[in-house]
């Protein structure tokens, strides 16, 4: 097992700055605001061959009410995985009230706590520091996280009793399946989260815009390894105003990208909106798998329904190859059949399909429907390969193919997707046609026969002369 190290402290002293400095990472999102952070991030670090978890927390100590008391038991938690804890202070606010709070709670677990002292740049670091000696946990280490300074010297200090490890990949952490969860502000995406992970994971409270980042969780399940991504909702554009609301969009629309398989949430009690469409459009447009939950369908009346349904029959007829399920993130209903999709959709999106065959299905194809002519000419299709994966890419070579229609297009992407059973993810087909090796080049006429040319239409053209 990795030694796990968390920062702990106030909000808005720089534990965030300093995880990114730690990891070598942008991971974690970084402002001038407090309470910016509210899950646990946690991160794969190295120094000198040691490898080691780096857990980045919400601020305690200043509230504890809202969505405070959530953040702090966040915190809590993070504490109890640790074993060793940075309690990071602001030595330019310096010693508060609620700094001493945090040393007396850490004081009394037994674990060892490092004292850091952030943001030592600009003042005189020896005076700025003196008055946190009273807090008891040792001599303060000295850092200003947002320019490194006096970080390599503080993991030197702290880890000096790790065992020394074999470096790992920085991108080690997303293991397996990556399965991402997306939709807008306030659908229960991480709720949904947490029950699939079946703890209290991320934070959840009942306020839009409580995710702020883009939470990685590796996890294992029936002996296979996920990682599952909470994302921040995303609201239209126009509505999007806080300079933080748009980082935590970047954040979500990466996660997409870095995804195998997107569980796209919908609110059955707002129906589906506009907004659904565009994230669904997103994920299409990345060529992610996908699958749709619509939440909190428990309560709902008959009625209400049957609108809900026959709205997604009505708003989905584009992406009929994505599986949808009708689930209570709350209570747990459903949320067990999210996994049999996921897997098909993850294995569509992975398969392999041999040229052979490929080229074969597109001969019965072309058979059964004939491409139309162009300029008094049929296109020819005449094999097909892979070409990528997730999603899969079948490249058509032919003549013409630039003059493909895009119905026929359409009917390609069935018959494929009807052959080979490919369910949850969209397909790329890519048509390629073959270089004419006579463009460009001129024919080289022997003079004798451009003479012989030359005096038969001059014969011929006495003939009709006299014909006339």
């Amino acid at each position: 097992m990795k030694p796990v190290l968390a920062l702990i402290g106030r909000p808005n002293v720089g534990k965030s700055t300093l995880f990114n400095q730690i990891t070598k990472s942008r991971n974690a999102l970084v402002a001038d605001i407090p309470g910016l952070t509210r899950d646990r991030q946690y991160g794969d670090a190295t120094y000198e061959n040691k490898s080691f978890i780096v857990v980045d927390t919400g601020g305690i100590g200043e509230s504890e009410g809202g969505i405070d008391a959530y953040m702090a038991e966040q915190s809590k938690t993070a504490i109890e995985e640790a074993d060793i804890i940075l309690f990071v202070v602001d030595a330019r606010a310096g010693l508060l009230a609620s700094d001493e709070q945090i040393a007396r709670d850490l004081r009394t677990l037994g674990k060892k706590v490092h004292l850091v002292a952030n943001k030592v740049d600009g003042v005189h670091a020896e005076a700025a520091v003196s008055e946190f000696f009273k807090l008891g946990l040792g001599e303060p280490h000295h850092v200003a996280a947002s320019h490194g300074r006096g970080v390599q010297q503080l993991l030197e200090d702290v880890l000096i009793e790790l065992p020394e490890d074999v470096p790992i990949d920085e991108q080690e952490h997303i293991k397996g399946l990556r399965l991402a969860v997306i939709g807008r502000p306030n659908v229960g995406k991480s709720t949904l989260v947490n029950r699939l992970l079946g703890e209290e994971r991320v934070v959840v409270f009942d306020m839009p815009g409580t995710t702020r980042d883009s939470i990685y969780i590796p996890y294992e399940r029936q002996g296979k390894q996920y990682t599952l991504i909470d994302t921040a909702g995303v609201r239209r554009r126009g509505r999007v105003n806080e300079m933080i609301e748009k980082f935590s969009v970047v954040k979500t629309l990466q996660a997409i990208k870095d995804a195998h398989v997107v569980v796209v949430v919908l609110d059955a009690r707002e129906g589906i909106v506009e907004q659904d469409l565009h994230l669904l459009g997103f994920a299409l447009e990345a060529g992610r798998a996908i699958v749709i939950a619509i939440n909190k369908w428990d309560g709902m009346s008959d009625y209400d329904r049957s609108q809900v349904k026959e709205a997604m029959e009505r708003r989905f007829d584009f992406i009929p190859w994505a599986r949808i399920h009708l689930i209570s993130a709350l209570h747990g209903t459903g949320v067990g059949d999210l996994y049999p999709s996921i897997h098909r959709a993850y294995e569509s999106a992975f398969t392999k399909i041999p040229t052979p065959k490929l080229t074969k299905i597109l001969e019965d194809a072309v058979e059964q429907h004939q491409p139309p002519m162009v300029s008094g000419r049929r296109i020819k299709l005449r094999y097909a390969h892979m070409g990528g994966l997730n999603p899969p890419l079948i490249v058509i070579h032919g003549n013409q193919t630039d003059h493909v229609p895009a119905a026929y297009k359409r009917y390609l992407e069935n018959v494929f997707r009807k052959v080979f059973k490919l369910e949850g993810t969209p397909i790329q087909i890519e048509f390629k046609a073959g270089a004419n090796p006579f463009e460009g080049r001129r024919t080289q006429v022997d003079p004798r026969v451009a003479d012989r040319k030359r005096r038969f239409v001059q014969k011929f053209k006495k003939m009709d002369k006299k014909r006339r």
